[in-house]
């Protein structure tokens, strides 16, 4: 859809910020004053895996997806939002003249203004969206430990079992133990596992032998062009989507409005569930709300929480989806965590410039930007403690996270912490706080 101007606003223009609320977990979020230069993708991949790849921005322009709200400087808030999680516009704002914005959007809109600062008018703004979508309330949600931050795509059965039994004599805390992209045979077949991991199976009994949870990284909307289910089911897949790079591969986009997908993903979650697995991370489902052809004639929004819907349906009522790499409106109700922030790593800055990329500075300027939408929408994920020696700038990756009020979950080898590292994590490792940021 066009972009059709229906506003403007004056401001101050030595004061004024505009806040941009990303698309999903990975895409940048914050306020910038009216010279700033809003962080933007390195290239057209990242525009795929972690902007809005439709609406690409252009020059000089401010954009939200879903929400811009613009602090005039004068101490009131004029907010452009959604009418609802299911109709998600792209918002913008281009400077005319030294003090005035113009406002503009490719979809219906809802604007209103709110006293008190940016910061109070945001809080209202996600406790209004959440009336009727999420849930009332959110229970604390224990702290975890996860394999991808020390064993990457390289994990074993073994180093799940010798974390879980070093957590426990240590008395790190940790409730869940979370079992990350590595386990695999390929992105799409999550069924089949990767022969140098060992055995699922084994992994998963001794967790629930020492009276803790289990969780499982998926990425259910993804199809890795060497998967056996792109191969075999080329009737499965999205017409014309294309998800992007990664793993060295081409990735296609699996089509849930397809019967047989559908029952797919339905088995997939039931089998997992079968074994004992409760806690379900989620991740790069941007790609269920790519455009493209499907089976049938529905938006993408509404594909995307038809996935989710039938995640939940394989996963049971009382599993916890965790979702990542996720658009933002489009999950409220669907997900019980969501990631706020890309992913931490264990540089300070990331390699391409762009803060959409696995970075310490990254992962804290968003995470602290959408710290509000904790314990009113879900419960934030503002990524993993790792405080291990070679993490650059640990202590104050250790501080944004002490800050929030999100899950808690370690992914350093615990075998490879210092005294201080150590230390720092069992302290961290508390369950989530049940009152809004």
């Amino acid at each position: 859809m066009s972009f059709t101007d229906i506003g403007e606003t004056r401001c101050r223009p030595d004061e004024a910020r505009v806040f941009e609320h990303g698309w999903q977990s990975w895409s940048p979020t914050g306020a910038y004053r009216l010279d700033d230069s809003p962080p933007r993708p390195a290239d057209e991949t990242i525009q795929i895996l972690c902007y809005r790849p439709e609406t690409p921005i252009p020059a000089g322009v401010f954009q939200g997806e879903g929400l811009l709200a613009v602090d005039p400087g004068d101490g009131s808030v004029e907010l452009w939002s959604a009418p609802n999680p299911l109709q998600v516009p792209s918002i913008r704002a281009r400077r005319v003249g030294p003090d005035r914005l113009v406002i503009s959007a490719n979809g219906p809109v809802r604007h209103h203004r709110a006293e008190g600062g940016l910061d109070a008018a945001l809080r209202e703004w996600a406790t209004t969206v959440a009336a009727g979508h999420a849930p009332a309330s959110f229970p604390a949600v224990p702290p975890m430990w996860c394999t991808w931050y020390g064993y990457w795509g390289k994990v074993t059965d073994a180093d799940v079992i010798e974390n879980l039994e070093l957590s426990e004599r240590l008395g790190l805390g940790a409730d869940m133990f979370l079992i990350d992209d590595g386990y695999e045979a390929e992105i799409g077949d999550w069924l089949e596992p990767r022969p140098e991991f060992g055995s699922l199976a084994r992994a998963v009994d001794a967790v629930t032998a020492a009276g803790r949870r289990t969780g499982i990284w998926t990425a259910p909307f993804l199809v890795g062009h060497r998967s056996r289910i792109f191969r075999e089911h080329p009737e499965w897949l999205v017409g014309g989507a294309y998800a992007g790079r990664m793993w060295d591969q081409e990735l296609a986009v699996l089509d849930v409005t397809h019967p047989g997908a559908a029952e797919h993903v339905v088995n997939v979650f039931r089998t997992f569930a079968a074994m004992g697995i409760s806690h379900f991370k989620l991740d790069f489902v941007y790609a269920g709300a790519l455009a493209g052809t499907r089976h049938e004639d529905v938006d993408p929004i509404t594909a995307y929480r038809r996935g989710l819907e039938l995640i939940r349906e394989g996963a049971g009522r009382d599993a916890t989806l965790h979702g990542c790499g996720a658009p933002m409106l489009p999950s409220i109700g669907l997900v019980d965590i969501m990631r706020v922030s890309p992913d931490i790593a264990p540089t300070l800055h990331p390699k391409s410039g762009d803060i959409s990329q696995p970075s310490q500075l990254g992962a804290r300027l968003t995470g602290a930007a959408r710290e509000f939408l904790h314990a009113r929408w879900w419960v934030n994920d503002p990524d993993c403690i790792i405080v291990r020696p070679e993490v650059e700038a640990r202590q104050e990756w250790a501080a944004h996270i002490e800050a929030t009020g999100g899950l808690r979950g370690a992914s350093d080898p615990i075998a490879a912490l210092d005294d201080w590292g150590l230390e720092t994590t069992r302290r961290l490792m508390v369950p989530t706080t049940t009152d809004p940021s």
